[in-house]
């Protein structure tokens, strides 16, 4: 019998994979990402190493190689099938062969195998991505190591078979290491694990001038320039501050079986499920009044609380609340498709427009179905889409965003989903913009192709990218102009940039790889929708884009074979699926047992830059090296997470201790929210004087003669928002502003006496103004 030594799977089966390094490099808005896998074969026979894992599914995958003893081998990017017949090829004949290739359900899951490792040898695997970072809220900029990939439920039941395993139970290391450079000083680095000191490698906190126009040389892309535009919009106060008072809002809820894991990091009560519950609780206080509202939930099936979606008043958001209050992660599985169908299939209400919003933790496998679907229907709805969890799928949530015409949020780690959820609700809320061009004034001898599909949406402070390629030939000193238009509110819009044509050197090619990502993310979508018909030149394109390149796509993927003959390998190989991490469906301990701790391997670093105010049109690019280096800020950050066999002590790692289940004290926040009505007001009654942490003879004593008891009430409930939760103003800014709106058209006499009384009973001092009186 074999001696089975070293790191096991559930089965009792050696793990060849040892350790993942990642290597992380940000420059700007870009990340490049360097991930190194180390194999060894202790078994005494030739093995077959099969490793499905996630990437971000907005990522260009741009190199592959594998490092055998002091032999190294770079793969080529070949057409799929010619991939997978060398490969057989290769392994039949005896030769090391190495496969790298993505799902054709889901662009953000990949398949990595190692072919023919023979008994004792070791191989170090080396896989490169270039993505663009994601601006959140506060101007920061996100990467996202998505290190757990959660089973992805299949209708069908195709698609790719993941081996998975408890985060807690997984045999091999990760560590995990990231340098930052911007050319603005960066203020902090956070991370959803723990880091060691942050090191700043330059002292030099000069800014950069922003507006700067770099080009790239791509030899891949026939020698042409490639232009990356950052599109920051700065609308006006007085737009930005007005909302709409109509629109159909649909909600779409997971209530699939994994909804009821614990949120990594967060109060250890607290549940996606029970998250998701208080986020429908501030949407439905929030929603004007004259909208029209639905709320589906699914999971195996799906459920709607109301037929056809009904006009928002006290009677139907009491209705929706009593249902969403009983909503529990006991729908079984995660189909998304069906629900979708069914809502796109309802007639849309003449002048008020739909407006989608997504919950899910995203573990399908049609991912590309979903995007499809939400694309021929984006002309009617726009879609907002929300990643709870590690395990959610960024290729499915950043699609239906992207299709749809809406905006992404990923709630992951410490984040709490409600300040996200309403920001994406304040978008919705503000005047669309519509009518976006773009156009270029280049010299007579130049021209462009536009490499990025076009724009359909633009959000204040919410950056979109241009890709375009720049063909023929100008002088050094030649200038270009790129032009965009769009209307919002009924006012039109331009903006202008003048940029040189001069390429930057030896700036790399990450633009050149993103923009070719970009556009066969594009083409693909294209054969999707053309398959059955005539035109059959759109995969051609891809896997010749793929080829030229060197960037992965759906119909291509990296090969590598060792075609040294002395390292020919004798007998049958054995196949070992290399586990991957996966959240746990259900966390139970018993009284008597010790606590028991689960670690997760996902890795979150946030960069924040001071100063980082919206533009009206940047230019982004790694740039000019003389330029940028002078300006540099550079920080370094590094985290080991390492993992034993099971029944051993993990060495480190973000810890979530798992106690018996009690029934956590509602929030205070939430309490007085639940308390106002559809209209923006807040009745007085004992329930308010609790929310307040009053008695309710108190709050009556302290009223203004004259006084309204509702306007009292409403006014009461406001300085409580300023003067106790300024920090979670994100969550009920809007819910706020409905109830000023409520004051101000009761023509109230004693509004003054009522502020100033409430401030007095309240230990406050907020303004009348700031209360939007």
């Amino acid at each position: 019998m074999m001696n089975r030594c070293g790191l096991l799977t559930l089965q009792k089966e050696p793990v060849p994979l040892k350790s993942i390094e990642v290597e992380l490099e940000v420059r700007d808005h870009v990340a490049t990402v360097v991930s190194t896998l180390n194999y060894e074969n202790k078994e005494d026979k030739p093995l077959e190493a099969v490793f499905v894992f996630p990437l971000p599914g907005d990522a260009a995958v741009c190199h592959f190689s594998a490092k055998i003893g002091q032999t190294q081998i770079v793969a080529e990017v070949k057409e799929k099938q010619k991939a997978h017949e060398e490969y057989d090829d290769a392994l039949s004949s005896g030769q090391q062969a190495f496969l790298l290739e993505e799902s054709d359900q889901s662009p953000d899951i990949f398949s990595l195998s190692v072919g023919s490792l023979p008994p004792g040898e070791s191989a170090s695997i080396r896989l490169e991505y270039v993505t663009e970072l994601a601006v959140q809220a506060d101007d920061g900029l996100r990467f996202c190591l998505p290190a757990v990939l959660n089973p992805r439920y299949q209708p069908q039941g195709a698609g790719v078979q993941v081996t998975s395993v408890p985060a807690s139970l997984v045999p091999y290391s990760l560590s995990f290491s990231a340098r930052v450079s911007s050319p603005r000083p960066i203020s902090k680095v956070e991370s959803t694990c723990s880091l060691d000191p942050l090191q700043y490698l330059n002292t030099d906190q000069t800014q950069a001038t922003v507006g700067r126009v770099l080009l790239f040389l791509l030899c891949s892309l026939m020698g042409d320039p490639v232009v990356m535009v950052s599109l920051y919009p700065e609308f006006p106060q007085s737009v930005m501050s007005s909302m709409a008072s109509c629109g159909e809002f649909v909600f779409l809820m997971d209530r699939s079986g994994s909804m009821g894991c614990p949120i990594t990091n967060s109060k250890q009560q607290e549940t996606r499920i029970s998250s998701a519950r208080d986020t429908l609780l501030l949407l439905l206080k929030s929603l004007p009044m004259g909208c029209y509202f639905n709320i589906y939930s699914f999971g195996s099936g799906y459920e709607h609380i109301f037929p056809k979606s009904v006009e928002y008043s006290q009677q139907t958001m009491e209705e929706a609340l009593k249902k969403v209050e009983q909503m529990e992660a006991n729908l079984g599985g995660t189909e998304i498709l069906q629900p979708l169908k069914h809502i796109y299939s309802q007639p849309c209400i003449p002048n008020q427009p739909r407006q989608l919003f997504i919950f899910t933790d995203g573990e399908v496998g049609n991912t590309k179905e979903v995007i499809d679907l939400v694309k021929t229907n984006s002309g009617s709805h726009r879609c907002f889409s929300f990643g709870i969890g590690e395990g959610a799928s960024s290729a499915l949530i950043n699609g239906m965003a992207k299709e749809g015409g809406g905006h992404a949020q990923f709630i992951t780690g410490t984040d709490r989903m409600q300040p996200k959820v309403m920001q994406s609700l304040r978008f919705a809320l503000q005047p669309a913009v519509v009518d976006v061009s773009v156009t270029w004034d280049l010299p007579k001898k130049v021209s462009v192709t536009v490499l990025s599909p076009p724009i359909t949406a633009l959000f204040q402070g919410q950056r979109s990218l241009i890709y375009a390629q720049l063909s023929g030939q100008s002088s050094e000193a030649a200038e270009g102009c790129v032009t965009v238009k769009y209307s919002l509110a009924g006012h039109p819009s331009e903006n202008q940039l003048h940029f040189s044509l001069s390429p930057a050197k030896d700036t790399g090619l990450t633009v050149h790889r993103l923009g070719a990502r970009t556009l066969i993310r594009s083409l693909e979508m294209d054969e999707r929708e053309n398959r059955g018909q005539q035109d059959g030149g759109v995969k051609e394109k891809v896997v010749k884009l793929s080829v030229q390149s060197g960037v992965s796509s759906s119909f291509t993927a990296f090969i590598a074979v060792n075609k040294d003959d002395s390292k020919m390998i004798q007998g049958p190989l054995v196949r070992r699926n290399i586990p991957t991490p996966r959240n746990l469906y259900s966390m139970c301990v018993s009284l008597n047992l010790n606590t028991q701790r689960h670690y997760g391997i996902f890795a979150d670093v946030t960069m924040h830059t001071s100063n980082l105010h919206p533009l009206r049109l940047q230019q982004c690019a790694r740039g000019n090296q003389g330029l940028v280096e002078q300006s540099l800020r550079a920080a370094h950050v590094h985290q080991s997470l390492a993992y034993t066999p099971e029944g051993s002590e993990l060495l480190s790692g973000p810890v979530v201790t798992v106690v018996t289940a009690t029934a956590p004290p509602r929030d205070p926040l939430l309490h007085l929210v639940s308390l106002q009505g559809a209209s923006g007001c807040w009745l007085l009654d004992p329930a308010l004087a609790t929310a307040l942490g009053k008695t309710n003879e108190k709050v009556e004593k302290s009223k203004p003669k004259k006084a309204n008891s509702e306007v009292w009430a409403t006014i009461l409930a406001l300085i409580w928002l300023h003067g106790f939760k300024m920090d979670a103003k994100d969550e009920w800014e809007l819910l706020a502003m409905k109830a000023a709106s409520w004051l101000r058209a009761q023509n109230a006499p004693c509004v003054t006496e009522c502020v100033d009384a409430g401030n007095v009973l309240l230990g406050c001092s907020v303004k009348k103004e700031a209360l939007g009186l």
